[in-house]
């Protein structure tokens, strides 16, 4: 691993720490600010549009004008976004620091763009994973220390202290060195990135696939308090073994092809909603949660296969481009959610199952295997 990996990775651990305190309870906290169940959907929707939006900007700016800037704005942004959660007492201005978090989004494209570059002698994936890996290790502690902090002190304290560590988290991604910027042959440019139709095909597959694996999972902590009756330190317990989950399928799909470890992601999530649905104790809702570890995983080998696709020059915006249809789901999959749980708050679960086996089918289908990363 290079030094500017190991320094990613080390400010991962500590933002994926800090993220983990809360993230997982935003439902919850939504709901005791007065949020009602499609309100939490509502805000949740625009949450992923605020994602959305920026992802191609960001991978527009980082290729023009270098990662390394975007990257420390990205954590700094977030610390600013986490303190105004922090600070609100009401839920309109917690929404507004939650939409500004989300706009923090437009890391992903710069950063998967940075550590491909600084991978060394790994493959795309394999770094991807592994960076990704060292977040959720960070994460696993997260939740067990949200959740205690929440049961003692309320989920309002949560923010504070994720904020204190987000800070470290800055401090270290400010000794980052600068990345040349990837260029081309003026006499031979790459192909118009808009009409590359293996690249869209593939877009498209991904997205469904990335839609229905994030289905199940909105309302879920909700389901467990309201529907299960767990505990604030229970859900944390249980959001912990989820973050190991994360941290452990991503090194392992990530000795895989990226096609095959794609399939495999999404069989995992859709062990996850078939065992929050029939599962019947704390034990059966950790083992879902690891195993939706398959979803941050899927997440990684998307751009795993993108890579080959398109050039290197063109990196930048291709990633922000499929992290902007990645977030689309996070638009309308809350929806979704929201609809089916004021029917019947377990409904999500089988319509979610049925629906990956269809993703899986498509994937199978209609995913070219020559999309798959090589070693080089």
């Amino acid at each position: 691993m290079t030094s500017d990996l190991l320094l990613i990775s080390l400010s991962l651990f500590a933002w994926g720490l800090g993220e983990g305190m809360f993230f997982l309870f935003q439902p919850i906290y939504l709901q005791q600010l007065g949020a009602s169940t499609m309100t939490i959907a509502g805000v949740l929707s625009a949450f992923g549009l605020a994602m959305m939006i920026v992802h191609i900007p960001a991978g527009y700016l980082s290729d023009r004008f270098g990662r390394r800037p975007l990257l420390w704005a990205a954590w700094s942004f977030g610390l600013l976004a986490t303190w105004v959660m922090a600070l609100a007492r009401s839920l309109p201005f917690f929404v507004i620091g939650m939409l500004l978090y989300g706009l923090t989004a437009f890391v992903s494209a710069p950063l998967q763009s940075y550590v491909t570059a600084a991978r060394g002698k790994l493959s795309p994936g394999r770094a991807m994973t592994l960076t990704s890996a060292a977040f959720n290790l960070g994460a696993v502690i997260g939740p067990l220390s949200g959740g205690w902090i929440g049961d003692r002190f309320g989920l309002r304290s949560v923010y504070f202290v994720a904020a204190f560590i987000f800070l470290i988290s800055l401090g270290v991604i400010l000794f980052l060195r600068a990345q040349p910027r990837d260029g081309h042959d003026r006499d031979s440019p790459p192909a118009n990135l808009f009409s590359n139709r293996r690249f869209f095909g593939f877009l498209t597959v991904a997205f469904i696939a990335m839609f229905v694996m994030y289905l199940p999972q909105p309302f879920t902590p909700k389901f467990l308090e309201n529907v299960r009756g767990l505990s604030l330190g229970e859900i944390g317990m249980v959001g912990s073994v989820g973050s190991l989950g994360n941290a452990l399928l991503n090194l392992t799909l990530g000795h895989f092809n990226a096609w095959l470890g794609f399939l495999l992601a999404q069989a995992s999530v859709g062990m996850f909603a078939l065992l929050i649905w029939r599962g019947d104790s704390t034990l059966w809702y950790a083992a879902a949660y690891f195993l939706l570890g398959g979803f941050r995983a899927a997440r990684m080998l998307i751009f795993a296969q993108v890579r080959p696709l398109i050039h290197q020059a063109q990196m930048g915006l291709a990633y922000g481009i499929t992290e902007a249809f990645n977030s689309m789901t996070a638009i309308l999959a809350p929806l979704l959610a929201g609809y089916l749980y004021t029917h019947d708050p377990a409904l999500v679960y089988p319509v979610s199952i049925g629906l990956i086996l269809a993703a899986i089918f498509v994937s199978l289908i209609f995913t070219p295997r020559g999309t798959v990363i090589s070693k080089q």
